[in-house]
């Protein structure tokens, strides 16, 4: 096989780490199916480096911005290297939380109930009822996320530092309590649904990543009825927003309410993780499909134009 494909990855965002994880992990596996694989840390001087590596396909696996926002896709278009996962419009809308929301609830994806505001006047007075979620506009992982309860006389503070780096503008949303689902989509099809149940407080970036941070229910268990809803939502999710290649949905299940009265969508992932820990690989799996062919045909189904 002679198609010579260069994977992206690491980058400036906060989720760098992980997507260094994910590169390597992508990387030897395309290494072990018969791909030339030019391994690249994305730093400002992308255009020229892949000017000067000249690849075939680019399988993208940064996380965050400027891979996740669509920056890197519409540099792609510009330089005219087919890649991965989804195209400039779905990246950039996806990422943009409350954008993203207002076109799921357009196509019928039911999401919580909240409201965007500055992070200061966030962090200034209770702006939902407690218990509610704080969380960057744009960021990935669970960076930057709060959950404030009652026990929470006043809003997290750290919104007012001087370092923060995530943004000015904050989703405020109600929590919904219970359970934590996941489904990925490969191509047009869904897979399988995960429950996350996090060994700590909730799911933040360390039970993402950290051996041990959080088990995974696979198959979920949940009704059948609510099992497939959640495909069926995480598909149209994914159709909704114009997304390609591999996605993956997050959902909360409130199950004491009646039937899926109390499933929300939460986001739409564009660049899930591919570490040894992540959720799509694990959902491919079950499907029968190994992590080397995951991977292949994340390199097969890239385009341009997408």
């Amino acid at each position: 096989m002679d198609k010579h494909v260069a994977v992206l990855m690491g980058g400036w965002s906060a989720e760098r780490d992980v997507s260094l994880r994910s590169g390597k992990a992508c990387a030897d596996a395309l290494t072990r199916v018969g791909y030339r694989v030019t391994r690249i840390d994305v730093g400002r001087d992308i255009a020229s480096v892949l000017a000067t590596v000249r690849p075939d396909v680019a399988l993208n696996v940064l996380h965050g911005r400027p891979g996740e926002d669509g920056t890197l896709q519409g540099l792609l278009e510009i330089v005219g290297i087919p890649y991965s996962h989804s195209g400039v419009l779905a990246s950039s809308l996806a990422m943009q939380k409350d954008m993203a929301k207002a076109v799921l609830v357009g196509a019928g994806v039911p999401v919580p109930e909240g409201l965007v505001a500055h992070r200061l006047a966030a962090a200034k007075a209770h702006l939902l009822p407690p218990p509610y979620v704080i969380k960057p506009i744009a960021e990935g992982s669970s960076v930057g996320v709060f959950v404030v309860t009652a026990e929470h006389a006043h809003p997290p503070q750290e919104l007012t530092r001087d370092d923060w780096a995530y943004g000015d503008r904050v989703i405020v949303e109600k929590y919904i309590a219970g359970k934590e689902l996941t489904c990925a989509v490969m191509g047009e099809q869904a897979l399988g649904v995960i429950e996350i149940v996090p060994t700590v407080r909730f799911y933040d970036y360390e039970a993402k990543y950290a051996p041990g941070g959080s088990r995974h229910l696979l198959p979920a268990p949940i009704s059948p009825f609510v099992y497939q809803q959640v495909r069926e939502l995480a598909l149209g999710a994914h159709k909704a927003l114009g997304c390609r290649g591999v996605s993956r949905a997050d959902f909360r299940f409130d199950d004491r309410l009646e039937g899926t009265e109390g499933l929300v969508c939460l986001e739409v992932n564009t660049q899930p993780g591919m570490t040894e820990t992540s959720l799509v690989p694990e959902l491919a799996g079950h499907a029968g499909i190994s992590f080397d062919e995951l991977v292949r045909w994340m390199v097969e189904d890239a385009s341009l134009n997408r």
